[in-house]
């Protein structure tokens, strides 16, 4: 985008919450499931049916309003009147002018703080599918709705429109998604649509400039398609002030395949959908014992788990921009506890954190099933040098496979011993003398051979050297 121009950004984004019942009734909520099975008279608005309000999803909101440091308050439920076949009462049980969770705020892995506005409680709708070639409702040849949806528990988490980059926007529900998984409270899924965002997007000239108009972007279901939207509505909205036309305020769609927004309907505004109150809820008005208990059960969140590990590693010397990246890696990963044993164990924080982030990483879900006390054994291991970097991997890779294992037990199985001092000294050796001119080129001090020599030893010895160990016998020898 031009920089003689601002954006200003505000997400929406909807989080299902991992009950195991519907918001108002005992329904399944379960994704997955044959179309139009998890239903009953309450999720289908069928006359008499009345709403029963789950106590776990009351406690998940609350959980999330913790997590995100906002106020939780007594709240009301408001029917929120609109005709779409995806919601068969025509109406939407939401919170509407007194919502649950108020003023809040998500700091940002660099520092910058989003404020909160609200995170609200709401029923989800049904799901529609359109048949026919594009998979919307514009020229398709019938829909098909699943109700298996509709009355699953919501959290609609508004932020303040306090973005003003797409990249902003990409960190914020990254930061969230960390957040609501380690909460509980959701899974994250977006490829399920679990977890969705509306992108609120506008244009103004200078940031001293009141704000433009908007236009919201619907149901986005990943990062990337999130930046892509974000950016070509900026672009879009600019290049109509600068024809002298103006921005019309509206919800848009994001085409993946085309790559830009189209029209979907003018926005509502409140007055539009007629809220009024649930006739057949109660105030929800949670005591202070109960919102302690619900926060008592909170673990630590993702930036509190990101400082751990940073700090582990300050204590050795500091932590480097590519471990600040793997720390951030590891924690999104949910397997930062694994480096900590590690590192309580005796194993250096530098080891705990690459093999975690490079080769755990690449099975975080056997990882986070493995027992702890089998990890530190491995790593313990290769930091003593019984085994060699590689022989490490193997056995690591073979603890997956099995579901855990004693580490030392697999090593012997597969043959891996450390080597004796005289025979990795006779290996280097051989190295250096089948390879002259690349030793008297080490030995003048280019460095880029020590991987060379290292490589030859590692291959004639089968991966069974130490790589530190060479290391140390080549610059013994150079003197």
């Amino acid at each position: 985008m031009t920089t003689a121009w601002k954006m200003v950004i505000g997400l929406e984004v909807h989080c299902e919450l991992r009950t195991a019942t519907k918001l108002f009734c005992g329904c399944p909520n379960m994704f997955g499931d044959e179309p139009n099975t998890n239903v009953c008279p309450n999720c289908l608005g069928l006359p008499g049916s009345l709403p029963v309000l789950n106590q776990q999803a009351v406690e998940l909101a609350m959980a999330i309003g913790t997590a995100l440091h906002c106020e939780i308050r007594p709240s009301t439920f408001h029917r929120k009147n609109y005709f779409y076949p995806d919601q068969a009462k025509d109406y939407q049980i939401s919170q509407y002018d007194e919502p649950i969770n108020v003023n809040g705020y998500l700091d940002l892995p660099d520092g910058f703080r989003v404020g909160i506005e609200r995170a609200h409680m709401e029923e989800d709708t049904g799901k529609t599918s359109h048949a026919g070639a594009s998979g919307r409702i514009h020229g398709a040849d019938y829909s098909l709705v699943d109700y298996n949806r509709s009355g699953v528990p919501l959290v609609e988490i508004v932020s303040d429109p306090d973005m003003r980059t797409a990249e902003q926007a990409r960190a914020y529900v990254t930061e969230l998604r960390a957040i609501l998984v380690a909460s509980g409270a959701s899974d994250g899924k977006m490829e399920e649509g679990s977890m969705r965002v509306d992108a609120n997007v506008s244009v103004r000239r200078s940031a001293d400039d009141p704000f433009g108009t908007r236009c919201e972007i619907k149901n986005l279901n990943s990062v990337r398609s999130l930046g892509r939207a974000i950016e070509y509505e900026a672009e879009r909205q600019i290049a109509l002030i600068e024809s002298g036309e103006r921005v019309i305020q509206q919800t848009r769609h994001w085409d993946e395949d085309a790559g830009r927004t189209q029209a979907l309907r003018s926005k509502e505004d409140a007055y539009d959908y007629r809220y009024f109150l649930e006739p057949d809820l109660v105030p929800l008005v949670p005591d202070a014992e109960w919102i302690r208990a619900v926060g008592d059960t909170l673990g630590m969140m993702p930036a509190e788990r990101r400082t751990r590990l940073v700090a582990l590693l300050d204590e050795a010397g500091g932590a480097t921009d590519a471990q600040r990246d793997q720390v951030t890696t590891v924690v999104d990963l949910g397997l930062d506890d694994l480096v900590v044993e590690a590192v309580a164990g005796g194993v250096g924080s530098g080891l705990a954190l690459a093999r975690t982030a490079n080769e755990a990483a690449t099975d975080a879900e056997a990882a986070r099933l493995l027992d702890p006390k089998d990890y530190v054994a491995l790593l313990t291991m290769e930091a003593q040098g019984s085994l060699s970097a590689t022989q490490a991997k193997a056995v690591l890779a073979e603890l997956f496979a099995q579901g855990g294992g004693d580490p030392a037990v697999i090593a012997k199985a597969k043959g891996f011993e450390a080597m004796s001092e005289d025979s990795l000294a006779a290996t280097v050796a051989q190295a250096v003398a089948d390879h002259p001119d690349e030793w008297g080129r080490f030995c003048e001090g280019d460095g880029k051979l020590a991987g060379f020599f290292t490589g030859l030893v590692m291959k004639a010895t089968k991966g069974q050297a130490n790589g530190k160990a060479v290391a140390a016998e080549l610059a013994r020898l150079r003197g």
